[in-house]
C-alpha cells in the first residue's frame, strides 16, 4: 500500500470518528440534559453538572491531545462515573451506555484496557439501575446486551484493523521490493543504453578516423620508394584527417576547436568531409548542400550519417559517383546520399553502422530510409524534424 492510499485511509477514519463524536454529543450528552429540563429539584442540576464535567473533559482531550494532564484514561474514568451517576438520577442509563461504547475502543490504549473500562461502565450502569427508583428490568437487559455486543464487536473490529495493518505492511514491503527491483532494472537499462551510445560514438568517430588513417598510412608506406611525392600528399591527408577528427571530437563535447570562436555549420562540415573523401578515393561527388542553420545535435547526427554512408561506399559499393543533397523539407532537415555502386539487400544487412544511424536519428525523433538492391546502387535518406533557418 503506497503513501497516498495510507493517507486516504487515515482521512476516512478521521471523518468517521468526527461523525461518531457528533452523534455521541447529540445522542449521548444532550438527552440527559433535555430529560431533566422541566424538573425543579436537585436531580436537574446534578445531572447538568455531571454532563458538564464530562463535556469539559472531552473538550480538553480533543483540544489538547498531547497534554499529559489530559489523558484518555482519565476521560474514560470520568465517562464511567457519569454513566453510573446518570443511571441513578434518570432511572436507567442503558441508552447512554450503549451510545458511549465506541469511546472505550477509540481512547483505550489496549484491548484489555478497553474491555476493563466497558465492564466498569456496565457495572456502574447496572448499579445505577438497581439503586435508582423505580427499577427497570429493560435497562438491565439492554445494558447486558450492550456489554456483550460492545466487547465482541470491538474485538472483531480490532481483528479486522489488525489484519488490514498486517496486509498493508506486507503490501508495503512488496511495493518497496518491487520499486527496488525496478530501480535496478532501470539502472541496468540505463547502463546498457549508455554502452550502446558509447559504442555508436566510437564507431562513428574514432573507428572511422582510424580506418581512414590506416588506409592512407598503408598507401603512403607502399609508395615511399616508388612515388615519394604521392606518399607526402598522403601523409598530409593523414595529418588533416587527425586534425579534423580532433575538431569533431571537440564539437561533440560542446567545445570549439582551437582558434575557432564559433561552431561550424552543417553544410561546411559536410563539404570538408566530401573534399577529404574525394581526395582519398578519387571518386566523383555531386553535392547540393543548402546552408542550413540547425542545432548542434542535428548537425552531429547528420555528419555521422554522412561519414558512415561514405565509409560504406568506400568499403563495399565499388561506386564511381556519389551524390549528396542537403535540403530543408516540410518534415525538417533532409539528407540524401546516393551511389551507383553494387548495392545490397537492406533486409539481409547486419552491419552495426546502419543500426547505429537509425538509433541516432530515432533519439532525435527522425528516421532513416535505406533503398537498395544488388546491382542498382544505394540511396540513404535521413530526415530530422527540426525547424531550420535558411
Amino acid at each position: 500500500m503506497d503513501q497516498q492510499s495510507r493517507t486516504g485511509d487515515r482521512f476516512r477514519i478521521r471523518i468517521v470518528r468526527r461523525w461518531y463524536h457528533g452523534c455521541w454529543v447529540l445522542m449521548g450528552l444532550c438527552p440527559p440534559v433535555i430529560a431533566v429540563h422541566d424538573r425543579m429539584d436537585a436531580t436537574k442540576y446534578t445531572t447538568w453538572a455531571l454532563v458538564a464535567a464530562l463535556a469539559f473533559t472531552y473538550l480538553a482531550l480533543r483540544l489538547f491531545p498531547g497534554n499529559p494532564v489530559v489523558r484518555p484514561g482519565r476521560f474514560l474514568g470520568v465517562l464511567v462515573l457519569v454513566l453510573g451517576g446518570t443511571a441513578i438520577l434518570l432511572d436507567g442509563g442503558a441508552a447512554f451506555f450503549i451510545v458511549s461504547l465506541p469511546m472505550f475502543w477509540i481512547y483505550a490504549a489496549t484491548q484489555r484496557q478497553a474491555i476493563g473500562f466497558i465492564a466498569a461502565a456496565a457495572t456502574a450502569t447496572l448499579i445505577g439501575n438497581f439503586t435508582g427508583s423505580p427499577f427497570s428490568p429493560g435497562n438491565v437487559v439492554f445494558t447486558l446486551i450492550g456489554l456483550a455486543g460492545g466487547i465482541l464487536l470491538g474485538l472483531w473490529m480490532d481483528r479486522v484493523l489488525e489484519h488490514g495493518e498486517q496486509r498493508a505492511r506486507v503490501l508495503g514491503a512488496e511495493l518497496e521490493r518491487t520499486q527496488s527491483e525496478l530501480a535496478v532494472a532501470h539502472q541496468r537499462q540505463g547502463a546498457a543504453e549508455e554502452r550502446e551510445r558509447l559504442a555508436r560514438e566510437i564507431h562513428d568517430t574514432l573507428a572511422q578516423g582510424f580506418a581512414s588513417i590506416v588506409v592512407l598510412a598503408e598507401a603512403a608506406r607502399a609508395g615511399l620508394e616508388t612515388d615519394p611525392e604521392a606518399s607526402a600528399g598522403q601523409l598530409v591527408s593523414i595529418e588533416r584527417t587527425a586534425r579534423e577528427n580532433l575538431a569533431e571530437a571537440r564539437i561533440l563535447v560542446g567545445a570549439p576547436a582551437a582558434g575557432d570562436s564559433r561552431p561550424g555549420g552543417l553544410a561546411p562540415a559536410l563539404r570538408r568531409i566530401l573534399d577529404r573523401f574525394v581526395e582519398d578515393t578519387g571518386l566523383t561527388v555531386d553535392a547540393e548542400l543548402l546552408d542550413i542553420d540547425c542545432d548542434q545535435r542535428t548537425t552531429i547526427a547528420l555528419v555521422r550519417c554522412t561519414q558512415e554512408s561514405l565509409a560504406n561506399v568506400r568499403k563495399h559499393a565499388g561506386a564511381a559517383t556519389v551524390g549528396v543533397v542537403l535540403a530543408g523539407g516540410p518534415a525538417g532537415v533532409e539528407l540524401e546520399i546516393t551511389d551507383d555502386g553494387a548495392g545490397f539487400s537492406p533486409v539481409a544487412a547486419r552491419g552495426f553502422g546502419l543500426n547505429g544511424m537509425r538509433a541516432r536519428l530515432a533519439e532525435l525523433g527522425g528516421a532513416l530510409t535505406v533503398t537498395s538492391s544488388p546491382g542498382e546502387g544505394t540511396r540513404i535518406f535521413a530526415v530530422l524534424p527540426t525547424r531550420v533557418r535558411t
